[in-house]
């Protein structure tokens, strides 16, 4: 008797639950449009509240101006192949971005902040391929948030600078290989080096940087996305407060 009830009990409650709504219910919602109102307001008043008690944190950004040089490359890359070649050398350059050596550079100057911590929280970045790469640090503190992608962009371009210069000379090391002007035992040292050094990157690549100080600063979130997810939030409770409400009294 007892296992009948209950199993009446959660058919029951199943067929409330999945039950279409009716006419009724619409009706329901839309008498209640000042519980709705009402309702959004202290959801706006409270998303307020949580952005100046827990203010999100300061975003500033930092561009870095790549040129791939494809008029350069023209006569070395055929035309097929220079979408392939402007996606894979923008694929090395944002290793060299996350590389261990550009982003431990940061963490040094910061004695709380790890090569992880920056990669997981701090640090993000955005690029085009060819064009501005923007690069982003976030932190409680502006300045902080400022002088911390200060000094990931300039460790990025010196690093995509002195790539690129090793790539130049391994480039004209092999010329005056291949045109006999010095022996390969004489280079071979001095080539294996370049290579190392150069980081893969294309001789062809120029990097600057577009904006070093008084970077743009702003919050992660603004005041308005926080008050109108509370407004909504509290405004989508309302209404299955309203209808399950009703429901349970039917």
């Amino acid at each position: 008797m007892i296992m009948q009830y209950g199993l009446r009990t959660q058919v029951k409650i199943m067929n409330w639950l999945l039950s279409p709504p009716s006419k009724n219910d619409f009706l329901r919602l839309l008498h209640a449009w000042k519980f709705w109102l009402i309702f959004s307001l202290i959801g706006a008043a409270i998303g307020a509240g949580i952005y100046f008690i827990f203010p999100p944190d300061y975003r500033a950004q930092a561009t870095v101006v790549v040129d791939f040089n494809l008029e350069e490359s023209w006569e070395q890359i055929p035309d097929r192949e220079l979408f392939y070649y402007l996606e894979r050398e923008s694929r090395k350059l944002v290793e060299v971005a996350w590389s261990d050596e550009t982003v431990d550079a940061v963490a040094q100057e910061f004695a709380d902040l790890t090569g992880s911590s920056l990669r997981q929280e701090r640090l993000a970045l955005s690029q085009p391929q060819d064009g501005a790469w923007h690069f982003y640090a976030d932190d409680a503190n502006p300045a902080r948030a400022e002088k911390i992608v200060q000094t990931w962009v300039e460790n990025f371009n010196q690093q995509v600078q002195d790539g690129t210069a090793n790539a130049l000379a391994l480039n004209a090391l092999k010329t005056a290989l291949e045109n006999g002007d010095v022996a390969l035992a004489d280079v071979e040292d001095d080539i294996a080096k370049l290579e190392s050094e150069s980081l893969g990157i294309s001789a062809y690549i120029q990097s600057s940087l577009s904006q070093k100080d008084n970077l743009p600063i702003a919050r992660t979130a603004s005041l308005a996305e926080y008050v109108f997810l509370g407004a909504t939030a509290m405004l989508l409770l309302s209404a299955v407060w309203i209808l399950f409400s009703g429901k349970a009294h039917e």
